[in-house]
């Protein structure tokens, strides 16, 4: 059942009201409610025989926090939770290896938000929240093979040696510093070199130093976007690599990419 609670100035002029001996029912129609809400208000709030909006008003907030499922916070859990947070563990494992079937994973977030648990150190949560980026101005090529036409077997995930490659840059911006990123589809290894610009020729020596570091024919095809630093796939596949660019962006092209190691985020913030 919805209905409206009484407000201070409600409360106000029922005071007001009564001290100049208004009957509940003249207060009622005063205030349009009904008798029975007057009737349990001033029963609730008579103090001395005498009603006080200002008293009524407190007692009423009081009792609104009393409301409610009981929380399940405790200043021993809230230590907990901060010691491994500060550990660099995330709320998802915390919940799945230490308090399962205690809380939810939202739960944390919330007393975390409500300063429940006093954690003022929060760049040790893994996620920061999404950012404004700013608009992308190196351009993008417009050749390449689509990603309609990269093999259909890749997408079933049954065979080594096909990966997906995208490029972390830093969230300060007070760098031309990057990484490029290596996933392969099928058992999730990650791979990551370190590039000191976005270039086409920065992203082809990182390829190539993914392609010495592992045997021969681990690289099959590798699948990117339409990022200006991959217009060097024509080199790269004179190396016998198909390079699959997409046509659209990454959460169709490049599934695994979007789930890179939270730790390749947290040493190159």
């Amino acid at each position: 059942m919805s209905y409206n609670h009484l407000t201070l100035t409600e409360r106000a002029r029922i005071e007001v009201l009564r001290q100049e001996n208004y009957s509940l029912r003249s207060i009622a129609r005063k205030l349009k409610r009904s008798v029975s809400t007057i009737s349990r208000e001033i029963s609730r709030n008579n103090l001395n025989q005498s009603y006080q909006a200002e008293t009524a008003q407190k007692n009423y907030e009081t009792k609104r926090k009393l409301c409610g499922r009981p929380t399940r916070f405790t200043p021993e859990l809230g230590n907990i939770i901060k010691y491994y947070l500060k550990c660099h563990w995330s709320p998802e494992q915390i919940v799945g290896r230490l308090l399962q079937n205690q809380i939810c994973l939202k739960t944390i977030y919330r007393w975390i938000n409500s300063n429940m648990i006093n954690f003022e150190l929060i760049s040790c949560l893994r996620q920061k929240g999404k950012r404004q980026k700013p608009k992308e101005t190196r351009g993008k090529f417009n050749i390449g093979r689509p990603i309609s036409q990269r093999p259909k077997e890749i997408k079933k995930r049954n065979t080594f040696g096909h990966w997906e490659a995208d490029t972390i840059v830093s969230s300060r911006g007070k760098s031309k510093g990057c990484i490029a990123t290596f996933a392969e589809r099928k058992s999730r290894y990650y791979y990551c070199v370190l590039m000191p610009d976005r270039s086409s020729n920065s992203m082809e020596t990182a390829i190539n130093n993914l392609i010495k570091h592992l045997p021969k024919g681990a690289v099959k095809t590798i699948t990117v976007d339409r990022g200006k630093e991959f217009s060097c796939y024509q080199n790269i596949e004179t190396n016998l690599i198909l390079m699959s660019t997409s046509l659209i962006h990454i959460p169709h092209g490049k599934e695994v990419q979007m789930k890179i190691p939270w730790f390749t985020k947290r040493i190159f913030p």
